[in-house]
């Protein structure tokens, strides 16, 4: 059994610079969130296990609408109400499975790279359609153990692989679990994410230490792996962008 990761220590000190998105991937992100949002009017829109905002203002911005961004973490929410502040959004303490919102109050809700954090996912199924409205729309970015994309760090960090596989729940089991809660399953859309310009930037990033996959690796796994991507970092001659395909799930509150 993983250890639950625990944001208020580790994870919020680099996530934001770590995470920070690149002008396409915001782009790329917009424009597949707009396409799977539904059809119904988005007039409030819930970013579950916000982080430090780095989807929060974006959302406010794509959808000319208000946001709530709830976040368990202490410290993460204050680097996102430091660092991510906007007109329209609000940042709140809640969780999943405890959302501080009334019944139906939402027309949209973003989950990046939540899911797999979710101790006790039917509560939080059962919490998520409480406080969306019928026929809204649940987004939920994950990675999916039967359709593990051939990610950079698997290179060098080889046990993250195998991690992912622990971690994430497959298709069918998430689709089953949504069912079982209301939810219909309206697409699945892979979408290009880029990560870093170069493998010299992509270094930079990882050395903040700011994927929750690094909190399972020893000291020395993780520093074993980054000097080798810093030496491959070195030798780049041409710029390589780091990239990948990222699935996005969309499911309509029946």
């Amino acid at each position: 059994m993983l250890k639950r990761v625990d944001y208020d220590t580790t994870q919020h000190a680099g996530y934001a610079r770590g995470r920070a998105l690149l002008p396409v991937s915001r782009a790329n992100w917009l424009r597949a969130f707009a396409l799977q949002a539904g059809e119904r009017p988005v007039r409030t829109i819930l970013d579950i296990g916000s982080g430090t905002g780095r989807f929060t203002p974006l959302l406010a911005e794509g959808f000319a609408a208000p946001v709530i961004g709830v976040e368990p973490s202490r410290r993460m929410r204050e680097v996102a109400e430091a660092e991510s502040a906007h007109p329209s959004v609000t940042y709140v303490k809640g969780s999943a499975d405890d959302l501080p919102l009334a019944d139906g109050v939402a027309d949209l809700a973003l989950m990046f790279l939540v899911w797999h954090h979710v101790p006790d996912k039917p509560a939080a199924l059962a919490e998520i359609g409480r406080v969306l409205a019928p026929g809204a729309r649940l987004l939920m970015a994950t990675t999916l153990s039967d359709r593990i994309k051939d990610l950079l760090i698997y290179d060098y960090f080889p046990r993250t692989r195998e991690i992912d596989r622990e971690v994430f729940p497959s298709l069918e089991e998430t689709t089953a679990l949504f069912a079982e809660a209301g939810f219909e399953l309206a697409s699945l859309t892979e979408v290009h994410h880029r990560s870093a310009d170069s493998l010299a930037d992509y270094v930079e990033r990882q050395q903040m230490r700011a994927l929750s996959v690094y909190e399972h690796l020893s000291d020395e796994e993780f520093e074993a792996g980054l000097a080798a991507m810093q030496a491959d970092a070195a030798a780049e001659t041409v710029p390589r962008p780091v990239e990948s395909e990222c699935d996005l799930l969309a499911f309509t509150r029946l």
